[in-house]
């Protein structure tokens, strides 16, 4: 998918681009700007995150100057879409969005999560970070090894920062 990689340009299925890119699984490539160039904060990965992938790999820059905060991270690493916009469910448990709605709908919950057999707490998004260069070949085998041993391809994005 991804060609190749240079300082401050990225070949994508034939097209070169000379910006900062997002690049989804489906092979959708879109420009990913950020609010401060060398941070990486959770309004610059909102975006990638609300499609919901199993995998965000984040390129630093050929130097790996970027820098990703602590809050996209965990912003990344915690997500759990919500069902119908109002809830997240959590086991047989729903957490409300909002204080109101966590008084008025949210059942009494116990000090304990019991858990079906082989259910967990929902799973976050896996996140990888390193430079550019590194994170392009990262993204590349994980398309390709998703279609090779699974069948199926495996729903990651690439947000690949191409300077410093």
């Amino acid at each position: 998918m991804i060609e190749e990689y240079h300082f401050g340009s990225i070949a994508i299925d034939g097209k070169i681009y000379h910006h900062d890119v997002e690049v989804r699984w489906t092979g959708e490539v879109l420009p990913w700007w950020r609010r401060e160039s060398h941070i990486i904060d959770v309004e610059d990965v909102r975006r990638a995150v609300e499609q919901n992938p199993e995998t965000i790999i984040i390129g630093t820059g050929e130097m790996g100057i970027a820098k990703v905060t602590e809050e996209a991270k965990k912003f990344i690493k915690d997500y759990n879409p919500p069902e119908d916009g109002a809830f997240r469910s959590v086991g047989a448990f729903r957490f409300a969005k909002t204080p109101r709605d966590l008084i008025a709908k949210a059942p009494r919950v116990p000090t304990t999560f019991p858990f079906a057999k082989g259910e967990g707490p929902p799973k976050g998004i896996e996140l990888l970070i390193d430079k550019t260069g590194e994170a392009v070949k990262t993204f590349n085998v994980v398309c390709e090894e998703s279609l090779e041993e699974e069948g199926k391809q495996r729903k990651v994005i690439g947000l690949f920062h191409l300077t410093c």
